[in-house]
């Protein structure tokens, strides 16, 4: 069977990553060592990193202190048989972060987590990953190494600080645009879809827990391209040329 031309493995990883909002959890049991699978909340670093926030309580984070060493199934939890559905497996390690960032993106994320994310046994945690493995069809599973997947943030120091008030101007003025890039440009249903993150390769929308990633036409790393990048886009929703 010959590959598809049009198929582009890291692509395929980013997206399921940034629009997975619940991901299966592998840790390893302390002391035993045996394998140990829970389910949790995820979201998105400006990088892609996935943010968990975990309680003390719990096993999986007990086994996380313990030996750090994790992995993530995210799928794109499609209707129909799940294992024609395009997953990723994420391998790497997890600590925790006091990122104020890290913070921001998953509250933006997961809103109603904002009433216990202040509790002394709450922490957030970032993977650092290691390498990854595609599962997005037949002839379609491919092992990924983490610069093939995570975005670079080189030189975008200025986005990444613009960030909060970006989303918030999105949502405060633009509600319809974000409207658009999500019916029009990612064929989704309608609704109140909201931006709940940028970063230099694209946006992400979300819909209740239905996220969406979509990918600009070209690299922003500050305010006034994305400016120029978005204000494209909604004319390209809007059918203008």
């Amino acid at each position: 069977m010959k590959p598809d031309p049009v198929f582009d493995a890291r692509l395929a990883a980013k997206k399921l990553m940034r629009e997975g909002r619940s991901a299966a959890l592998a840790t390893l049991m302390a002391g035993s060592g045996d394998p140990y699978c829970s389910l949790v909340n995820v979201a998105s670093a400006p990088d892609g990193s996935p943010l968990l926030l975990l309680s003390k309580l719990a096993l999986h984070t007990k086994n996380v202190l313990a030996d750090p060493r994790a992995s993530l199934m995210l799928d794109e939890r499609k209707a129909g048989d799940p294992l024609e559905g395009a997953r990723v497996m994420l391998m790497g390690t997890l600590a925790a972060t006091d990122d104020t960032a890290a913070r921001a993106a998953y509250l933006r994320r997961h809103p109603d987590a904002e009433m216990y994310a202040g509790f002394a046994d709450f922490a957030f945690y970032r993977m650092d990953i290691d390498r990854a493995h595609l599962v997005a069809g037949f002839g379609r599973i491919v092992d990924l190494a983490a610069r093939d997947i995570l975005t670079d943030l080189a030189g975008a120091e200025a986005l990444q600080a613009a960030e909060d008030e970006a989303v918030a101007h999105m949502n405060a003025d633009h509600a319809q645009a974000c409207r658009l890039y999500a019916t029009r440009l990612c064929g989704a249903p309608d609704g109140e879809w909201k931006c709940v993150g940028v970063d230099p390769e694209g946006i992400e929308l979300q819909l209740g827990r239905m996220a969406l990633r979509l990918t600009f036409p070209q690299r922003v790393t500050a305010p006034g391209p994305l400016r120029a990048v978005l204000k494209e886009l909604a004319a390209r929703g809007r059918g203008e040329t």
